[in-house]
């Protein structure tokens, strides 16, 4: 009879192990149904609480950020885009989003700088570095002229 208990509470605490593992991952999954619903109030709440459970996931900022930007909130925008590069430093959308707000800030050095990271990181986004770059060039001459 023992025996019989140890095993029955080990089955419960399996099957429960699995259940939260699972439970993680839907926070995560259904926070991009709605981010993508554009439901980004919503979305937030799912993506902060899958970081609760698992906080190297560096998507969940990444889309944290995203949704930061589309509330035009720069700075805690850029504070997720950081620690997804912590997290994740070879990942390009986030390499990419901190080069728009370098320009935005006129920060070209940072913007150079990414942009070498990038270049050696990159494999579906690559076209999109050359686009920044060349915005940085046409706004250089002018920042000299001054």
């Amino acid at each position: 009879m023992n025996n019989f208990l140890k095993t029955l509470f080990f089955l419960i605490l399996l099957i429960n192990f699995s259940n939260i593992s699972f439970s993680k991952e839907d926070f995560y999954n259904e926070g991009v149904k709605l981010f993508e619903k554009k439901k980004y109030d919503e979305a937030k709440f799912l993506f902060e609480r899958n970081i609760v459970f698992n906080p190297k996931h560096s998507n969940s900022y990444l889309y944290l950020a995203k949704i930061y930007k589309n509330k035009q909130d720069q700075k805690r925008e850029e504070k997720n885009l950081e620690t997804t590069l912590l997290i994740d430093p070879a990942n390009e959308e986030a390499i990419l989003m901190l080069m728009e707000i370098g320009l935005k800030k006129t920060n070209y050095s940072e913007v150079k700088k990414l942009s070498e990271t990038f270049t050696k990181v990159c494999l579906e986004l690559c076209n999109e570095n050359q686009k920044i770059l060349n915005e940085l060039e046409n706004l250089e001459p002018k920042n000299n002229e001054l």
